[in-house]
C-alpha cells in the first residue's frame, strides 16, 4: 500500500486579531494554516488534518500529527501487502524529502546517477501527483 504525503500552506484571511500571533505568517504575509493530506492514487483520501498553531512548516506538522505518533507507539493498523514477492506490514508514504528518515516514508533520490534510480524517481515524482490532485479538489470543495 503506497500512499503519498504532502502539506500545504493557506493564506488565513479571516484571521481573528486574538489569533494573529498563534499561527505563522511566513511567505505570506499574514497567518497561515497548514493542510497536511495522506492519499492514494485512486484519491482516497487516507488522512488530513488542518490547522495547526505555532511554527508551520512540514517537520512540525507531521510531529503534530496523530496518525504517525500511533505509528511510532506500533498503534497502526497493519496494511500487508506483497510486491515482487516480498511481504510488507505497513503503508509506505512517498515524500518530498523534507520528511524525517521514518521507515515508512520513501523519499526520492535528490540526484540519481543509476539509470534504476532516475526510473524510480521519475515512477515516484509522477505518484506524487495524486496529493498535489487531492489538494486542488478540497481547495475546490
Amino acid at each position: 500500500m503506497i500512499v503519498s504525503i504532502d502539506s500545504m500552506h493557506l493564506k488565513w484571511k479571516a484571521c481573528p486579531v486574538s489569533r494573529k500571533g498563534q499561527y505563522a505568517s511566513g511567505h505570506h504575509g499574514s497567518p497561515s494554516l497548514v493542510l497536511e493530506v495522506v492519499t492514494s492514487q485512486d484519491l482516497w483520501i487516507w488522512y488530513v488534518f488542518f490547522g495547526v498553531v505555532g511554527s508551520n512548516n512540514d517537520v512540525n506538522v507531521l510531529n503534530q500529527l496523530p496518525i504517525f505518533n500511533d505509528l511510532l507507539n506500533g498503534k497502526v493498523p497493519d496494511a500487508h501487502f506483497t510486491v515482487n514477492g516480498n511481504e510488507y506490514k505497513f503503508m509506505y508514504c512517498l515524500t518530498d524529502g523534507i520528511y524525517p528518515p521514518y521507515s515508512t516514508f520513501v523519499n526520492a533520490f535528490r540526484h540519481p546517477v543509476e539509470e534504476k534510480d532516475k526510473l524510480f524517481k521519475r515512477r515516484q515524482d509522477g505518484s506524487r501527483k495524486d496529493v498535489k490532485r487531492a489538494f486542488r479538489v478540497l481547495k475546490a470543495k
